[in-house]
């Protein structure tokens, strides 16, 4: 009995899990650069059930067996988000169609081989430096400019140039007189270049990356592979425009709905087994 009230409360736990990430994608909806989140569930290992115990007969297979599911991990969604005009010289989005020879991705960015090979399509994002001075990639784009010219993101952190080091513009420049060129370069109204050229990274495989907040994502110990992008590549940097979330907001209610009804579903399971240990405890016991 007690096997389907532990299975019951690891699908509470479970569906628990998927709501926290589903309500965080809708509270996220208009962050500039935000990747949807999903929750991955998956079941415990299967065990094979056998009848035994039975003197002088053989072992009897019954069946196989799990003991109920669990939230294994949270995988981000790197697919392009919408692009919404601001008009604002400080705001820019990342428009990344990378493609990869002889691999044709489907829309959710994605390739599986006659063998079953998954391979997943190349992202480009910000180069970043924060406090502590750890590279990060973003694809949020609302940037400032602070007293001393440094290009900063909305957390502080200081945007990379091509040459590694955080582009800083001249005291008293702002977004406002300079034009970001083709191969992401800031020039004044003359064309004269100022304050170096955005640091723009091709990230082989998104999946690699981890969430760490405020947009900012970065490599488990640093191992992934990852390049500055080269010319050619389909890669775009806008100015006066931002990158909307690309959470799905008609799904997103779908699934908070459905994450609801399954925990209100193992709560009645739990609530039955709890009547019936009660009432084996209160009145078959008297007997």
């Amino acid at each position: 009995m007690l096997r389907g009230l532990y299975t019951a409360a690891a699908g509470m736990t479970a569906q628990q899990r998927r709501h926290d990430t589903v309500t965080n994608n809708i509270s996220n909806i208009n962050t500039p650069g935000y990747k949807q989140t999903n929750a991955l569930t998956r079941s415990f290992p299967e065990m094979l059930l056998k009848m035994t115990g039975v003197e002088g007969a053989q072992n009897t297979t019954v069946g196989r067996w799990t003991s109920g599911v669990f939230a294994e991990e949270s995988l981000s969604i790197h697919l392009q988000g919408d692009l919404m005009q601001t008009n604002q010289a400080s705001d820019f989005a990342l428009v990344s169609s990378i493609q990869v020879d002889g691999i044709a991705f489907d829309e959710s960015g994605k390739s599986v081989s006659e063998d079953g090979e998954v391979v997943f399509q190349p992202q480009a994002f910000f180069t970043v430096q924060d406090a502590n001075g750890n590279v990060r990639y973003t694809r949020g784009g609302k940037f400032t400019v602070n007293g001393e010219g440094f290009l900063l993101t909305s957390d502080g952190s200081n945007v990379l140039g091509t040459n590694n080091a955080p582009i800083q513009l001249p005291v008293g420049v702002g977004l406002d007189s300079l034009k970001l060129t083709d191969d992401q370069r800031f020039v004044d109204a003359s064309g004269n270049e100022i304050g170096g050229q955005l640091l723009i990274t091709r990230i082989e495989n998104p999946n690699e990356l981890v969430r760490e907040g405020n947009g900012n994502f970065r490599f488990v110990d640093g191992e992934g592979e990852a390049r500055p992008i080269e010319a050619g590549e389909s890669i775009e940097v806008r100015q006066g425009y931002v990158e909307r979330s690309n959470v799905d907001s008609a799904q997103a209610a779908v699934d908070l709905m459905s994450a609801l009804r399954a925990y209100e579903a193992n709560q009645k399971v739990i609530q039955f087994y709890d009547k019936s240990l009660e009432k084996t405890v209160n009145e078959i016991g008297r007997i």
